[in-house]
């Protein structure tokens, strides 16, 4: 039997299957399936920024301002009055989820501020998390605000939560940076214990005949993983951070290549949601499979094997790739 245990963020996991931030994790009765299911360890929905802010019913100050200007652009925001959890049931719901299984507990907040965050890491801390995600998630609107300036932000942030807590902090990022090496690497100096690559963007529609700005909620696929793969290649061996591959990630291959381009762990909702919580086992026991029939000894033999650490000049080859894919095509050819 191949040794599938694996390290996270300083957590000695019995193998690199990890569930993601998601609605799943709102119930105990889903992690407790989730753990005997194979999961090695679980990540939190979060708590959004939002939530914390309604508190103080600065929220509604801000949303209200400029309603009567463009009415319709407030349809972005949902109403913060359904989410059935806040500040307090979070913790309370940590406390209960480390209280129910064995694995490591990540709480997860989601936003991009310090204010009220350093006080909720501390909460989640003091509930018992084993970690914390932290996941930034602000898309930049104003065309006055710099690419730097945001970089600056995502740093100060990761910076202030570190001096504040004891446990490991990860930082979920999005994939939209014109240097995302360079920012993994400022991350990494500013205390980052993890990098989670990547969260997604989950793009508004319209409608047109109630002039609204609807939800428009897409599972991942398998197809999204290779910009994850690309990116933890191209990090794996230059930043002290672990990495963890998120978003593509359903199947056994997409596992064992999340691995080999250097992840620490792969981690999935939408694989859980399409195919219920007994998906983990299937994708344990195909690991271990795999790995037996081609001779692997443990999953730490093959992180990173296929990472870019070993290309003498990346960028060259990467242009080299791209031209090959180009002049690969051929035009009239059924799929």
């Amino acid at each position: 039997m191949p040794d599938l245990s694996t390290s996270y963020l300083g957590l000695n996991l019995k193998n690199p299957l990890v569930v993601s931030a998601g609605p799943l994790c709102k119930d105990i009765g889903n992690v407790l399936r989730m753990e005997d299911a194979g999961a090695s360890a679980v990540v939190l929905h979060s708590l959004f920024e939002e939530q914390i802010t309604l508190e103080s019913q600065d929220l509604d100050r801000n949303l209200s301002a400029g309603a009567e200007s463009f009415a319709e652009s407030l349809s972005y925001f949902p109403d913060m009055e359904t989410f059935q959890i806040g500040p307090e049931g979070y913790i309370e719901h940590i406390r209960k989820a480390k209280e129910a299984v064995d694995i490591p507990i990540i709480g997860s907040l989601n936003g991009v501020s310090t204010g009220g965050w350093i006080r909720y890491a501390k909460l989640i801390e003091e509930a018992g998390a084993d970690a914390l995600e932290l996941n930034i998630y602000f898309l930049a609107v104003n065309p006055e605000t710099t690419g730097s300036h945001i970089e600056d932000l995502y740093v100060e942030l990761v910076s202030h939560i570190k001096a504040s807590v004891r446990i490991p902090v990860a930082v979920k990022l999005g994939p939209y940076f014109s240097s995302f090496t360079n920012l993994a690497a400022r991350l990494d100096k500013a205390g980052a214990d993890g990098l989670v690559i990547f969260n997604r963007f989950y793009q508004p529609d319209y409608d047109l005949e109630a002039l609204e700005v609807v939800p428009n909620l897409t599972l991942s696929r398998s197809s999204e993983l290779l910009l994850r793969l690309y990116a933890a290649a191209t990090l794996y061996g230059h930043v002290k951070a672990d990495l963890a591959i998120t978003g593509g990630v359903h199947t056994v291959e997409d596992v064992l290549k999340s691995m080999m381009a250097g992840g620490k762990v792969a981690m999935m909702t939408s694989a859980l949601l399409q195919n219920g919580i007994g998906h983990i086992k299937t994708l344990h026991e195909g690991l271990a499979k795999w790995m037996d029939e081609h001779e692997y000894e443990s999953v730490k033999q093959m992180q990173g094997s296929m990472c870019m650490k070993s290309v003498a000049q990346p960028a060259a080859y990467l242009r080299a790739n791209y031209m090959k894919v180009l002049g690969s095509y051929v035009v009239g050819a059924k799929s």
